[in-house]
């Protein structure tokens, strides 16, 4: 018997708001359980996880291949720093060098997207000698200092200036705005493929063929940020492969360990060689991840999450642009990353989805995102789009 099973929903939340830092927007609902793409709560009712732990569990729930794998390896070794070699950290870097593109063939590991962040526009800085940073408006790279520095909500912001110097932020997916904002000064140019936090929008290829040229023509190095658009989630392993452009930095994150906490840079000889010590993560490539990262990844691609990716998030997108309703202002998205744009605040929408057993995410005050596990069902995704009609009715 679990702890959870020994304490009311009511405990459950007390507990939590007792000690919690207060710092998240919490919903009433307690989660004690998953299997593929659906989620149980400490009262036993079932829902279909379109917040899919905001994009780290592509895999889906319960999977027991990533939860054997860890298990073996807690046994056998949790903690290995790369002050020492370790035989799953080296398997995991063969992985990932057989489904990144090729000249991508350095990986620093770390802990999270936003560590990645961090990394990537260090390493930008120290490559290029240079520190000017652009990003996008509408962008989000994450809340620690230099990773926030490039977001661009002054929700996030304003609380915490003044942030790192050297940051602009230039239109999305307005290649016009491009040619004045990256020049010669400038260290690097950081992109989210699709904007999740900023509304579910998909690059323009247009947009992405321009920066990559310009950064080419001018010395700065193009950072793709797929931290959430990684691993199967838009249709292919990596966005970029339908940009046709491969950056000199890529972050990832989310899904990369099944739901550990693991995130990585991937980049390319552009960077050239980094200074001993002058970068580092203390659980960085440690073994229990690395093994989760290996097994999920091998999991990924076994069941070619991608294709399902790319069905059932036609199917989704479909379904919800058949919805007959006038708060629906536009449906967008790539693969199972998929947002609905109201005319009016989410928050009702979200409740009513929830109400009916379907969690799903906001993007921004007017945007409901879809985000579920690449394992949801055509079943599934016909039963989120019956909820889908009675919360946009």
């Amino acid at each position: 018997m679990t702890a959870t099973t020994l304490r009311s929903t009511a405990e459950i939340v007390a507990a939590e708001d007792a000690h919690t830092s207060g710092l998240y927007m919490k919903r009433g609902v307690v989660l004690v359980r998953g299997e593929g793409a659906t989620v149980y709560d400490s009262e036993g009712r079932a829902y279909i996880d379109c917040v899919g732990g905001q994009g780290s569990a592509n895999l889906g729930h319960g999977n027991e291949t990533v939860a054997r794998a860890i298990a073996e390896q807690a046994r056998t070794l949790a903690s290995c720093t790369e002050l020492f070699y370790n035989d799953r950290r080296a398997e995991l870097y063969d992985v990932l060098a057989r489904i990144l593109p090729s000249r991508l063939d350095r990986v620093f590991l770390c802990n999270s997207g936003t560590e990645a962040v961090e990394g990537a526009l260090k390493f930008a800085r120290a490559a290029t000698k240079r520190s000017g940073v652009v990003a996008t408006m509408r962008g989000f790279h994450g809340k620690t200092m230099g990773a926030l520095s490039a977001t661009w909500g002054p929700e996030y912001r304003d609380l915490f200036g003044p942030l790192v110097p050297g940051f602009s932020h230039v239109p999305f997916n307005k290649p016009e705005a491009l040619d004045a904002a990256i020049t010669h000064e400038t260290a690097a140019f950081i992109v989210e493929l699709v904007q999740g936090e900023g509304g579910v929008r998909p690059a323009k290829a247009e947009f992405v063929a321009r920066a990559a040229y310009l950064c080419a023509e001018r010395g700065a190095l193009l950072v793709f940020d797929e931290v959430q658009t990684g691993f199967g989630r838009t249709g292919t392993m990596f966005a970029s492969e339908q940009y046709a452009v491969v950056p000199d930095i890529l972050c990832l994150a989310k899904s990369i360990a099944g739901g550990l906490p693991m995130g990585a840079i991937a980049f390319s000889r552009k960077v050239g060689d980094l200074p001993k010590r002058s970068h580092s993560a203390t659980f960085g490539g440690n073994p229990l991840a690395c093994a989760a990262a290996v097994a999920a990844i091998g999991e990924i691609v076994r069941c070619d999450l991608a294709r399902n990716a790319r069905d059932r998030g036609q199917q989704l997108r479909d379904g919800l642009r058949a919805i007959q309703s006038e708060r629906i202002r536009e449906v967008r998205g790539l693969g199972l990353l998929v947002g609905v744009e109201l005319k009016e605040n989410a928050a009702v929408a979200l409740r009513a989805l929830q109400d009916d057993g379907v969690l799903a995410l906001g993007a921004g005050p007017t945007v409901v995102r879809y985000l579920p596990p690449l394992v949801i069902t055509a079943q599934e995704v016909d039963r989120v789009l019956a909820a889908s009609a009675k919360a946009f009715a």
